[in-house]
């Protein structure tokens, strides 16, 4: 991950630092501060890091 950015503990979500933690580490070199920030944080996720990410999410129809 490029750009690191102090996170705010307090906000991540614990299974989606978890599935971070998972991740392949070419696919981890990948994530910008900013893209790691917005998923680990349940925000919206950026076009690119959406792309990124393709084969390992899952919609749960939301």
């Amino acid at each position: 991950m490029e750009n690191k950015a102090a996170l705010d503990k307090d906000k991540i979500i614990p299974e989606r630092m978890a599935v971070l933690k998972s991740l392949p580490v070419e696919v981890k070199q990948q994530l910008t501060g900013e893209e790691a920030q917005a998923f680990l944080y349940g925000e919206e996720l950026p076009t690119d890091l959406a792309k990124k990410l393709k084969d390992y999410i899952v919609d749960d129809g939301e």
